[in-house]
């Protein structure tokens, strides 16, 4: 990353404007600055953003005295046009408070930015903050695109649930497309096929979930046919009752431990017990682990810790391997609300072609500029 100089101290006049349209409504904003700004206590390999914001209620312009105007509404894609050495344009999406940097990708198969990168990116302390980056891509095979995802700690997950609903609308607006569209997607774990709806949600076909214990992966001994479900596992000297399933990446779903079977999420230290999941040696690829509670058969709620993420608000791989879990235990039906801390997404699981359907929101958060 470009080191930041050790002080500023220049009228913000030198300085080129740039957009910052946020989706709080403010009505009226004005701003006076005569002093200089000392940045010396920013760490030097952290990346600057330069923030623009979407669904613009206002524009603020840096200058000396900073005026809020009511502003032009700025497209993505003639954003996201602008190359500018050393800059990455940006727009940062969020599903159920699950958030992400969409880079425009669509030029190249190799992304824009390195993992190493993208950890710094996602820093919400010195960078943007995200729970990963996303890159829109050629497609692959025949699809209209494809889509990589570097998570926040530098590892690349197969597929993200609530990034590929970002990643639908993204595109959206990239093509400036209207409406009900619908269009492929090749992801590390297959093709996935999101739909926008009308009223701007997205329904994604997630595929058929997969049950095998060695393709989940898991090294827990098959219990059922070839899956694992509601098997024991011991979590540091506690025994819990889990089921493991993947969407293309790999789940591990509890509804409780062998002595309380009627888990409370909201009792959950998520933090302590959420590591000990992912990192178990039964998942040599790691996991993602869905901690569940039954209100009824069509309602269930849930927290999550992923894989290279930690606890997020929301995981929509995670609310499908949820319901399919479910079903396989017999708490819950085919079709099912699942609230996440970030809010609901609809999950159904399809008897006729086993396919998983997963329907929520997604939603642009702010336009960005970062110098690399």
């Amino acid at each position: 990353m470009a080191a930041v100089a050790a002080a500023i101290s220049n009228s913000f006049t030198t300085l080129p404007h740039r957009y910052f349209t946020s989706t709080n409504r403010f009505r009226s904003l004005s701003l006076s600055i005569s002093t200089s700004i000392s940045l010396s206590t920013i760490q030097s390999n952290s990346p600057r953003p330069i923030i623009s914001l979407k669904n613009p209620n206002f524009r603020l312009l840096a200058s000396a005295a900073m005026n809020v105007e009511a502003p032009d509404k700025i497209p993505a894609s003639s954003f996201l046009d602008r190359r500018e050495s050393g800059i990455l344009h940006f727009v940062k999406y969020q599903g159920l408070g699950n958030d992400f940097i969409l880079v425009d990708n669509r030029d190249s198969t190799e992304p824009r930015v390195t993992p190493e990168q993208a950890v710094k990116l996602c820093d919400r302390n010195f960078g943007i903050g995200a729970d990963g980056v996303i890159f829109a891509m050629p497609g692959t095979n025949g699809t209209d695109y494809s889509m990589r995802i570097f998570n926040s700690d530098g590892s690349e997950p197969e597929m993200c649930g609530n990034g590929v609903r970002c990643f639908a609308r993204f595109i959206a607006e990239l093509e400036n497309l209207q409406g009900k569209q619908s269009f492929t997607i090749h992801t590390g774990a297959g093709l996935i096929v999101p739909e926008i709806q009308e009223d701007g949600k997205v329904k994604v076909d997630m595929g058929e979930p997969i049950l095998k214990a060695s393709d989940v992966p898991t090294r827990l001994p098959a219990n059922k046919d070839d899956a694992v479900v509601k098997s024991e596992l011991n979590v540091d000297g506690e025994t819990w009752n889990v089921t493991c399933v993947s969407m293309g990446n790999p789940h591990c779903v509890t509804f409780g431990t062998k002595e309380n079977k009627d888990l409370l999420v909201d009792n959950l230290n998520l933090a302590e017990i959420g590591p000990k999941f992912e990192h178990h040696a039964v998942f040599p690829a790691r996991t993602n682990t869905e901690f569940v509670q039954v209100y009824s058969h069509s309602h269930l709620k849930m927290c999550v810790w992923e894989r290279g993420a930690g606890a997020t608000l929301a995981c929509g791989t995670g609310a499908c391997a949820t319901v399919v879990a479910a079903v396989l235990e017999g708490r819950a039906g085919r079709n099912c609300r699942v609230d996440l801390p970030g809010g609901p997404l609809e999950i159904e699981w399809r008897e006729e072609n086993n396919h998983v359907y997963m329907t929520g929101p997604a939603e642009v958060v702010f336009y960005g500029s970062v110098s690399l």
